[in-house]
């Protein structure tokens, strides 16, 4: 028992702390921002993972009915091998304050879920007031499109049923067609990974836990990554030279009413899109993407060890 809330702790500790830290400093992200998203949820798959079973634990030691439960299917000598009637009293302690983080968790992903409801309902409920009908000889291939009268160019995805691309009648005019393609592109790609959802869960997170150093900066690198991954995507349809110049269309007019972490943004992207840096191998992606896999695995194995060495 003891032995196992410390490792899980250690692992803990480890993946919350200095691995996100030394993510943030790679260079290998800004390559390959696909796996490096890949990379990030499997570490705070690893961090929950290792809460999760360690809360299981500790509740099972303190609370003979939870111990009953989870291991009544177990032999004797597996319940023993975990050695849960005699956890110290720090364990209890520990397992009060993870109980009381999985509720805070549960609480904050809730109130996102319900934040987001809200607002996307509101928002769908302004577009029909005012979206006026789609202009004519738009071509229909583009896919399901709105366009709002307003001057300013501007371009985003609506997710939702149904989800369609939002474009103001400001873009259409200052976009040629293959830059709109481009932007419609990167839209599209926001939409088949499902960034929005990835967003919301980083924000929750990071909000619910603001002094967790690895929410802040998934929240953080997650924000700067689903950018250059739609890029990507876009560019690789459209051409990058076709890309950053829709990108510095859409974005000309925000140059001093954005903020300064946006103005950043946008120019390290425009500088990725004019010169690209080369993708990592495959076999090196392959291999990252692996690797990440196998992180969460970690806190499973340290759980079920002794009762798999019991048992053998």
């Amino acid at each position: 028992m003891t032995v196992c809330l410390l490792l899980l702790s250690v692992v803990g500790l480890t993946a919350a702390v200095p691995v996100p830290r030394a993510l943030t400093r790679a260079a290998w992200p800004e390559r390959e921002p696909v796996v490096a998203l890949w990379v990030w949820q499997c570490l705070v798959a690893t961090v929950l993972l290792c809460c999760s079973t360690a809360l299981v634990l500790g509740t099972a030691a303190v609370f003979h009915t939870v111990r009953d439960h989870v291991f009544a299917p177990a032999p004797a000598a597996v319940t023993a091998a975990y050695g849960l009637s005699a956890a110290p009293v720090w364990a209890s302690i520990l397992t009060v304050l993870l109980a009381c983080g999985a509720a805070w968790t549960t609480a904050v992903l809730a109130r996102e879920l319900v934040e987001v409801r809200r607002s996307r309902g509101s928002a769908r409920a302004e577009l029909r007031e005012r979206a006026p009908d789609l202009p004519a000889g738009l071509p229909v291939e583009r896919g399901p499109m709105l366009v709002l009268e307003d001057e300013y160019p501007d371009a985003w995805w609506m997710p939702g049923h149904p989800a369609r691309l939002v474009v103001t009648t400001g873009a259409l005019h200052r976009l040629t067609d293959h830059q709109l393609d481009a932007v419609l592109t990167h839209e599209r790609g926001h939409a088949r990974a499902h960034h929005d959802w990835l967003l919301h869960l980083s924000t929750a997170l990071a909000t619910g836990f603001p002094r967790v150093p690895l929410f802040a900066h998934f929240r953080d690198q997650t924000h700067r990554l689903v950018e250059l991954a739609a890029d990507d995507t876009a560019s690789r349809r459209c051409g990058h030279l076709t890309t950053a110049l829709a990108l510095i269309q859409l974005n000309q007019h925000r140059g001093v009413l954005s903020c300064a972490s946006s103005r950043r943004l946008l120019g390290e992207r425009v500088d990725r899109l004019l010169a690209p840096p080369p993708r990592l191998r495959r076999r090196q992606r392959a291999l990252t993407t692996a690797l990440a896999a196998l992180i969460p695995l970690v806190p499973l194995l340290i759980t079920f060890a002794p009762g798999l060495s019991a048992l053998g």
